[in-house]
């Protein structure tokens, strides 16, 4: 429960000066006499580290605008989607919300978000980034910063199972394959070539690379053989020990990035969204390496793309839409929040924040710029927002891919009775 300003009667007001009265709403902003503070609150999800971080910026914006005070409602991720439905459901959104792109346009069809056109400052953010954030011509998202989805590769764990790093612009998925086998063999299997992904990222690029496109307005634009093939790859991995089988799969899958066989010197690769290489870097203790992913031998390109790591939102119904707005313009604007968040939340969307922090990056992150602008050339336009019920696309793929690796099912079963359970639901 969150107070909001109630509307009183000058009788009642004499009355009742003492009362205080409390009820569910959006914004949770308490302005009820002289001198009251406005109160945001604000949700995210994330790690120890980056609460930390981002309660310190909290703190640096409060001191610029010593009028508001903001209460951030923080969360793993695990719970977050679930925990923000409920609030939006009970009439309680947060006045600035963090979201993903697969859940943009459930919750501006909603009617859950503001419009923030010209009430954010958008003029150092790649217009192309900035476009991801915006649902049927408004502005509704504000992309903190990009991200793309590479191979992430342990280069001494590679050397010393005697494999050699490949040439990522032109390598193959038979190759990508042969290569994690040999790595595992090398390695007398105490470390695995690579750990299998399911990530929507990863089917995209393949489909990409496949002339093809991972939605197609309200529905999946993927063949059912380009899921068969890409279902093969992962049967060929295991097939060849190039990575765990099934059951340890299904275990190590369930991990975040810090546990991850990469993580762990248990694995030579993996495949991670940019802005996680600090955190798995981190917890190996060593240089992690970018590389492009395969290709298909016919592929006119290789499929990658900008993804908004996340987006800064309003809430539809905040009390305080203006300082919601100069909250997150302050987020994705102010150099010193760009200096104590650095590249979190991504490489900062900002032109002018990337400028001012650029120096202070750690080396993973300086390592993440670096790729990124070697394969700016070759980056497919930043992704839209998918259409209503993306946002459980992520689980549906783990759960088909589950049953094929386990053997329960073929992929021929599976590519028909996913792509009927998947379109029913972004059908809505």
């Amino acid at each position: 429960m969150s107070s909001v300003k109630k509307t009183w009667s000058a009788a009642l007001l004499a009355t009742a000066v003492l009362a205080v009265t409390a009820a569910c709403g959006s914004g949770g902003g308490d302005a009820g006499g002289a001198g009251d503070k406005i109160k945001l609150r604000f949700s995210y999800w994330g790690s120890d580290a980056r609460q930390k971080m981002t309660e310190e910026a909290i703190k640096k914006f409060e001191a610029k605008n010593p009028t508001i005070d903001v209460e951030g409602e923080f969360s793993d991720f695990a719970s977050y989607y679930e925990t923000l439905s409920t609030k939006v459901a009970a009439s309680d959104a947060p006045d600035v919300i963090t979201i993903e792109i697969r859940g943009l346009r459930e919750y501006a069809d909603r009617g859950t978000l503001a419009d923030l056109t010209g009430k954010v400052t958008t003029g150092d953010i790649d217009a192309k980034l900035l476009g991801s954030g915006s649902v049927d011509g408004k502005q509704y998202a504000i992309p903190t910063g990009a991200n793309v989805f590479p191979l992430v590769v342990n280069p001494s764990l590679v050397e010393k199972s005697k494999a050699k790093m490949p040439d990522d612009t032109k390598w193959t998925w038979d190759e990508y394959v042969e290569w994690a086998g040999k790595i595992t063999e090398g390695s007398g299997g105490s470390v695995y070539g690579t750990q299998l992904s399911w990530n929507p990222g990863f089917l995209e690029i393949y489909a990409t690379q496949r002339g093809e496109k991972l939605y197609q307005g309200n529905k999946l634009g993927v063949s059912p053989q380009t899921l068969k093939d890409w279902w093969a790859i992962m049967q060929n991995m295991i097939k060849v020990k190039g990575s765990p089988d099934a059951a340890k799969t299904a275990e190590v899958g369930a991990n975040s990035v810090d546990q991850s066989l990469l993580a762990t010197n248990t694995g030579a690769s993996g495949m991670w969204w940019s802005n996680q290489l600090g955190a798995a870097s981190k917890a190996a203790g060593a240089e992690l390496d970018l590389l492009r992913l395969p290709k298909t031998p016919d592929a006119a390109s290789g499929g990658m793309f900008l993804q908004p790591a996340m987006f800064y939102t309003a809430s539809s119904k905040s009390e305080h839409p203006a300082e919601a707005a100069k909250f997150i313009d302050f987020m994705i604007n102010d150099p010193e929040a760009g200096g104590i968040i650095l590249s979190d939340r991504g490489i900062p969307a900002s032109s002018k924040v990337l400028a001012a922090v650029k120096d202070k990056l750690p080396p993973a992150d300086q390592k993440v710029l670096t790729f990124m602008d070697s394969i700016k050339g070759e980056l497919g336009d930043p992704v839209t927002a998918p259409p209503k019920g993306a946002s459980a696309m992520e689980d549906m793929l783990k759960r088909y891919t589950e049953e094929i690796i386990f053997g329960r099912m073929t992929p021929d079963d599976a590519a028909q009775k996913f792509l009927t359970e998947a379109n029913a639901a972004l059908a809505g």
